[in-house]
This record gives C-alpha cells, sequence and structure tokens, in this order.
C-alpha cells in the first residue's frame, strides 16, 4: 500500500502537520518495521516527524506495531523489571546495568534490552561483557533474581534497522522513543523508561497511561533510565495506567559522588559496579532509592 498518503500529512511542517490517529499510526509504523516501504520513504518518515513532534496517539499506534513484531520471553512469576538502555555513556559512568543488577539482587527478573545509537558512548552491552554477562541470541526464560540482556536485533529486527537510519540521516527518529516503552515479556512487566526532552514527558506519560502500563518514568541520565547519582530528579510511578509521584524533584547538583569513577570506560565502569555489588563501595543513594521504588511497584502488581 505504501505510506505516501500518511507522509502528505505529516510532511507539511511544525504547524502545518496532520496528527494520525492511533490506528493509521499503527499502519504506517508497521510498513516501517516490516520493511516494504523504500528506503527514500523511511527517510521521509524520520525527518517528518522530527519536524512534526509525536502526539500521544501516534505513540500508542507506533508501539502497537512493535509489540505485535516482538519477540517474547516466557512469562515469570515475579513482575518482569524491563529496563531500555540505547544511550549510553557520555560524561558519566553508564550505571543502568548497576540498576538493573541490584534490581536482580533484590529478587526481580530483569530484562534489559538495548543496542548502541551514539557513536563515541560506552554502552551498557559492553559493560555487562565486561562484568562476563554475555548477551542472549533468543528469548528463554529469566529467573527470579536474574538479569539477562538481550540486542535489539533479536526483539525486532525491524526495529534495529530503523534506529540504524540515524547513522545515515544524523536525526533521531520515533523508535528511539518507541524502544524505551517496549514490552517484550508474556507477563505482567513493570518498564523504567526515560524522557531527554520536556516535550516527550507529557506524551510518555499519556502513553503509559492510555495503554494501560506499570513502571517508571524520569528524565533521563544522558537518556538512560537510570537515576543520575547528582541529582534528585521527579520520579513517576505507574500502576496499570493509574499514575503517582514517587519523588519530588529536589534543586541542586553535586559537584562529586563519593566513589563514582572519574572514567566512563567499561573496564573502569565494569570495576566500580562490581565493587559496589560486592559491598565495598555504597550504591549512589539516587540509584539506592530507584530500586527501592521498582521494588515497590513490583510488589502491588505481584
Amino acid at each position: 500500500m505504501g505510506i505516501s498518503h500518511y507522509l502528505r500529512g505529516i510532511g507539511r511542517g511544525k504547524y502545518g502537520a496532520r496528527a494520525l490517529p492511533r490506528e493509521q499510526a499503527a499502519d504506517l509504523f508497521a510498513q516501517v518495521l516490516d520493511g516494504s516501504v523504500s528506503d527514500l520513504e523511511i527517510g521521509a518518515f524520520c525527518v517528518a516527524m522530527r519536524f512534526k513532534g509525536i502526539t500521544p496517539d501516534e505513540m500508542a499506534g507506533f508501539l502497537d506495531a512493535t509489540q505485535a513484531r516482538l519477540a517474547r520471553f516466557p512469562a515469570t512469576r515475579q513482575p518482569l523489571v524491563v529496563l531500555p538502555s540505547y544511550n549510553g555513556a557520555r560524561r558519566l559512568p553508564v550505571l543502568t546495568p548497576l540498576l538493573a543488577l541490584l534490581v536482580a539482587r533484590a529478587g526481580l527478573p530483569v530484562l534489559l534490552h538495548g543496542c548502541p545509537t551514539e557513536a563515541g558512548r560506552v554502552s551498557s552491552q559492553t559493560v555487562l561483557a565486561a562484568l562476563g554477562i554475555p548477551a542472549l541470541d533468543a528469548p528463554r526464560p529469566i529467573a527470579n533474581g536474574e538479569l539477562v540482556h538481550v540486542d535489539t536485533a533479536v526483539l525486532c529486527p525491524g526495529m534495529k534497522r530503523l534506529l540504524d537510519t540515524r547513522q545515515t540521516i544524523g536525526l533521531r527518529n520515533p523508535g528511539h522513543s518507541v524502544v524505551k516503552l517496549m514490552q517484550p515479556g508474556s507477563c505482567v512487566q513493570l518498564v523504567v523508561s526515560s524522557h531527554t526532552h520536556p516535550e516527550y514527558a507529557g506524551v510518555m506519560t499519556e502513553t503509559f497511561e492510555r495503554m494501560g502500563m506499570s513502571g517508571m518514568l524520569s528524565k533521563g541520565t544522558e537518556g538512560e533510565s537510570v537515576a543520575d547519582p547528582r541529582r534528585t530528579l521527579q520520579i513517576d510511578g505507574f500502576v496499570r495506567g493509574q499514575r503517582r509521584i514517587l519523588q519530588e524533584k529536589q534543586a541542586g547538583t553535586a559537584a562529586t559522588v563519593s566513589g563514582l569513577p572519574t572514567a566512563t570506560d567499561a573496564a573502569a565502569t565494569a570495576d566500580y559496579i562490581q565493587r559496589v555489588l560486592n559491598d565495598q563501595l555504597p550504591a549512589p543513594p539516587a540509584i539506592a532509592r530507584q530500586v527501592a521504588y521498582i521494588c515497590a511497584l513490583a510488589q502491588e502488581l505481584a
């Protein structure tokens, strides 16, 4: 069928573009993920959405199409904690693996998914490899208290292709937000998500609510869902679409965090994480609080 008729509506710029209803957004995104449209059309879609911006209906439709194409992990006894990790480290060590391992140590099954999307950054995947935790090549059961991680290409090859378009056109696209809301499990799931720009906070909040999702949403730490160890930011929790504020924002940024490495490479980050897990160093308080919030939400869902 093609997506040119959709492009005519969304490609008229920030003020002239027409938002798509959820069903049309799902159809457009399904064709993009299935690779049934040309590279030129996919590029036009990415650029048009970048200028137009995304609405909650469109986000929900894009997520509908994605969910229908995801490889699924089997059901777990406890709620499955889902951690997207796509941005990696820039100025701070990427501590999403630490968050994932602390949540697993608390007894919950944890799935971290992602792939490098930022050239020159250190990814969670390289840190986990340095910790001796290999990536899966196919979904499998996840035990309580276990962390597994998987590349986006295993979950949804079409999504990985869409994310890779950034290397060609130099712009993010809706796929970079959709991956932070994916639910790859066949069970109750708790998605620990984040937003990078203020305009996405409202869209992602409405998506959690409309789709009855459970999880947590906060401003990202360099794009990652782990709490910023230097700050106390607002954290919203969701239980089956019902929102509440788990933590209020506090002003100020700490200049240093005790024990946190100044290097951001995978080896230094892995060594720091291992020291925290061995109780040789304390976990940053902001991350310890985030773990407690996740466990409390999971208990409500159990």
